[in-house]
């Protein structure tokens, strides 16, 4: 071999052995060299790890559905990404919201609701739409594979009561009502006297329904409907029956139920009221009479005799929502003061309940987002919210018309009575049927 190719020998692999030692150095270096992952990406600083995070979208954000969202904002699990509204003021007000708190523009609009639940990263969804949107839209986002907070009431007729619960169950997904109420604790504590005997044989429990009538729809005057992306009537309007637009039925409280047949302030605030007297008989089903009002009450009656009795007046002063359990040898009444009222001291056992006012939703909502991630019933599952609602609803038909009638818990139908029957739902407007 001439000497030129000894050195040339060498030098390759000189070469070879600067570029392995390179290599391998650059390479420890790398992985010796420690990795810079933010904090929050690692749960730490009060924020979920990615794994542990709830992606939540909004539906239909108001008034209330704003209150509801800022208690869900400051939960470290969840990740408010979307948010659909007919009104493109509330789209613009929400994401506003969601994008200071994050601190970027992430959060999508959507006008359409079904743009939302089609997102595949989406968990959960906040429901806070009118009335007339409640069970359509949940339903929806069950079948897209969304868990749900829907707001009260929840449902617009018995028919849409039982399908509500079928759906829940069918399709395996977490609901929770919005009557927060069975989270907080002088409310839980005063069902749990009346639940485990501690009052004696229950006889009586009391609703406030907060005004009873049952009233009909409205149809105003047309005026000029707004541009689609401006205000969407179709879909506000959604699965109940067209009218003209009218500004002042943009903001109203609800649409017809069973009929024409409105649930007034026996659905308002009985599906407060009401699931609270039915947490207190253990959730058991619906009442099976219904009288009509007299003298300022509507008395119902559960099968094994104890009666829900929806009264306005007669109140000890405890705030808004009060209701009153009555057993043979003792009662409790609590409000939205927080507070309770015993006939004996000597039902609390020497223990101190807790008094929060003002019917706070934060307790709910942890106890939703806890659910979605053990998969467990919630307080204000779909079932305890079909018997409630069956209840106001069943309540107002007997209101409306003006005489008693009779439940089949069964068959879900009143006993031999035909209009009655047909007070148990409505036709819903293509193509929202369920």
């Amino acid at each position: 071999m001439s000497k030129q190719s000894v050195n040339s020998k060498i030098v390759e692999q000189v070469h070879r052995r600067r570029f392995l030692k390179t290599t391998l150095s650059a390479t420890s270096a790398a992985v010796m060299a420690p990795t810079i992952i933010p904090s929050s990406a690692l749960g730490r600083d009060g924020a979920a790890a990615p794994s542990e995070r709830i992606v939540m979208g909004g539906i239909g954000i108001g008034n209330r559905g704003t209150y509801d969202l800022s208690c869900f904002l400051p939960q470290p699990d969840v990740q408010f990404v979307a948010i659909c509204d007919i009104k493109e003021k509330r789209r613009l007000a929400v994401k506003k919201i969601a994008d200071e708190k994050y601190g970027n523009s992430n959060c999508e609009m959507y006008r359409d609701f079904r743009d939302l639940l089609d997102r595949s990263d989406i968990d959960a969804v906040l429901i806070a739409t009118g009335p007339n949107w409640h069970a359509t839209a949940a339903m929806n986002a069950a079948k897209a594979g969304k868990d749900m907070y829907c707001e009260k009431p929840v449902t617009k007729n018995i028919a849409q009561s039982l399908i509500l619960a079928e759906t829940m169950s069918r399709t395996g997904r977490v609901f929770q009502a919005g009557t927060q109420r069975r989270n907080l604790p002088h409310f839980a504590f005063a069902c749990e006297l009346a639940r485990t005997g501690k009052l004696g044989k229950l006889k009586k429990v009391y609703a406030h329904p907060a005004g009873m009538q049952a009233m009909m729809s409205g149809w105003l005057p047309a005026e000029p409907e707004p541009d689609k992306e401006v205000v969407d009537w179709d879909m506000y309007l959604g699965p109940a029956a067209w009218r003209p637009f009218n500004e002042k039925l943009l903001d109203g409280f609800n649409f017809e139920k069973g009929g024409g047949l409105v649930g007034g302030g026996v659905l308002e605030w009985g599906s407060h009221c009401v699931d609270l007297c039915q947490w207190a008989v253990d959730d058991c089903l619906p009442p099976v009479e219904y009288d009509p009002p007299k003298d300022g009450q509507l008395v119902a009656r559960y099968e094994n005799g104890v009666e829900l009795i929806f009264r306005e007046t007669g109140w000890i002063p405890l705030g808004s929502c009060p209701v009153r359990f009555e057993g043979e040898t003792g009662w409790v009444e609590a409000g939205d003061s927080g507070k309770l009222v015993l006939s004996s001291p000597e039902l609390l056992a020497g223990r101190a309940v807790e008094e929060i006012g003002g019917y706070p939703a934060t307790f709910h909502v942890r106890d939703f987002l806890d659910c979605v991630k053990s998969r467990s019933l919630t307080k204000g599952n779909a079932v305890a919210a079909c018997n409630a609602h069956i209840a106001c609803h069943a309540a107002n038909i007997a209101l409306h018309l003006d005489r008693q009638v009779k439940y089949d818990n069964v068959k879900h139908e009143f006993i031999d009575d035909q209009q009655a029957n047909r007070l148990r739902s409505e036709a819903l407007r293509e193509p929202w049927r369920l």
